[in-house]
């Protein structure tokens, strides 16, 4: 090789590490600085003494029932978020459905997937609210008193359900490429040998589409497990879920300790890191099933 292409080839791969920079940078900066940061202050105290304390002090009542209560909002929001995300993508791929609704549905999707926090929450409130849009026509034109069925969207359901906003739109988006993937040669074949369109959803296409289902749904957990802006927003300090407890310890509303709220984080980050971690695998074995 001669010198002129070896400074070439030294000049462009300057320009490709320069070109990974700004995200290495901001990652360090925001991601991998702030968790390490995170992690060694769980083990220490105010005063900078080293202790389990803060670890043993996470099994206390107060915080495993906060724990309890996310896993619970995660779990029932990734669940419906993804049947009926499913649903979704599974009509406009497969469904027959115009190519328009698909594409409209698809942008949608990009929208609403990203539209969360106090914007989310005060939709919620005015949609769904004691005296929200849809609460007062249902209560003036159809009779039905929506908060006498024992409703309240500053709850477990109504948290639930406002969390299903991005979370549905998120699995179609996930999922599309996914459906996308099943070859139609698999379905011809399972028709030639005689299988139903029930056998082959399930001896061929469910099979398949498993890793990415469950892929999605961990990674929709994890999406859930970590919001913090619209729950607080939606129920303040009525519903004690992890990420508002963190944020009121930090603070020092609960009992003055920032390092306990370090515990906490590291809590959720072993949770989600988890979820995450569980999701990649899913998603390779996803992609190798398809190749």
């Amino acid at each position: 090789m001669s010198t002129a292409s070896s400074s070439f080839i030294d000049r462009r791969t300057v320009v490709d590490w320069l070109g990974v920079a700004p995200f290495m940078i901001f990652a360090l900066m925001f991601l991998i600085v702030p968790t390490f940061y995170l992690v060694v202050g769980a083990f220490f105290t105010p005063e900078g003494t080293f202790t389990f304390k803060n670890i043993a002090d996470l099994f206390t009542p107060t915080i495993l029932s906060a724990y309890w209560i996310s896993i619970k909002v995660s779990f029932a929001s990734s669940l419906g978020g993804a049947i009926i995300g499913f649903a979704l993508a599974w009509a406009i791929v497969l469904g027959g459905l115009p190519s328009w609704i698909r594409s409209s549905l698809l942008t949608f999707s990009g929208v609403a997937s990203n539209f969360a926090g106090v914007p989310l929450a005060f939709a919620f409130i005015a949609t769904l609210g004691r005296t929200g849009l849809v609460t007062v026509f249902m209560r003036d034109w159809f009779g039905f008193n929506l908060y006498s069925t024992g409703f309240n969207l500053l709850s477990f359901v109504g948290l639930t359900l406002t969390y299903m906003f991005f979370q549905i739109p998120l699995m179609v988006l996930i999922l599309t490429p996914a459906l996308d993937g099943l070859k139609k040669e698999w379905r011809e074949a399972s028709e030639i040998l005689g299988a139903s369109t029930w056998q082959y959803w399930r001896m061929v296409a469910m099979p398949i589409l498993w890793p990415s289902l469950l892929g999605t749904s961990l990674l929709l957990f994890a999406n859930a497990f970590g919001a913090i802006a619209t729950a607080y927003a939606l129920t303040g300090s009525s519903l004690n879920i992890v990420p508002i407890l963190l944020y009121a310890q930090i603070r020092g509303d609960v009992l003055h300790n920032p390092n306990l709220g370090y515990a906490l984080a590291l809590g959720m980050i072993v949770i989600t890191g988890v979820s995450n971690v569980l999701y990649i695998w899913l998603r390779m074995r996803a992609e190798r099933w398809q190749k």
